[in-house]
């Protein structure tokens, strides 16, 4: 029989082989390979990140979980480079159907959708770790937890406009992703933000 430890472990294990599974994939043939190094930088970090505090602090299952969904829909971005992710192509296909179309978009949007997951996903992590780590309250906890989102969303957009500025060109231009938007990391800051305060919102409500 296995132990709570053991189960969790191998659970944290399974999570690992399928992210495994898609990032070889992800990393076959990329639409840039030099965008999807740059866009793997992050994985790393976090990747390395949980590794090295995993013995003073896992984090639940849900939580693995909510975070190993978002790697894998990030390395879905960065093997066709975000602003080039084919989902309208993929509606059409299996549905006959514009998402586009239907949603009145004019650009690629994969990438607002992946900004929204991010709070979405990982504001329950970041509660966590303020409720269980911190010892914060509960109202306390989701407020932090929608602060550091938002924080984190942030400085992504500046290490996006950083690493453009570095390296110029074709290749700034695809990690940053504006698609001509001036107004682009205003509203992936927005999104984010959003993403973590509506579920916020509604936990806290509910007493969770």
């Amino acid at each position: 029989m296995l132990n709570n430890i053991d189960r969790k472990i191998m659970y944290i294990l399974l999570l690992l082989i399928i992210f495994i599974f898609v990032w070889i994939f992800a990393a076959i043939e990329p639409v840039s390979r030099h965008d999807w190094m740059l866009e793997n930088m992050l994985v790393f970090i976090i990747l390395l990140v949980l590794s090295l505090t995993y013995q003073k602090f896992p984090f639940s299952n849900i939580s693995y979980t909510f975070i190993a969904v978002f790697l894998i829909i990030h390395e879905i971005g960065a093997h066709y480079t975000y602003s080039f992710v084919p989902y309208e192509e993929w509606f059409q296909a299996c549905c006959d159907w514009s998402l586009n179309q239907f949603m009145g978009w004019e650009r690629n949007n994969f990438d607002r959708v992946v900004h929204l997951l991010f709070g979405l996903l990982w504001v329950y992590p970041a509660k966590e770790f303020f409720i269980r780590r911190l010892e914060f309250s509960n109202g306390m906890s989701w407020f932090f937890a929608v602060q550091s989102v938002m924080t984190f969303s942030l400085l992504y957009e500046l290490t996006e406009w950083g690493v453009a500025m570095i390296f110029g060109g074709k290749l700034g231009m695809e990690y940053l992703g504006t698609q001509g938007d001036i107004w682009d990391a205003h509203k992936d800051m927005l999104l984010a933000a959003l993403g973590a305060f509506i579920p916020a919102a509604i936990a806290y409500k509910m007493g969770k």
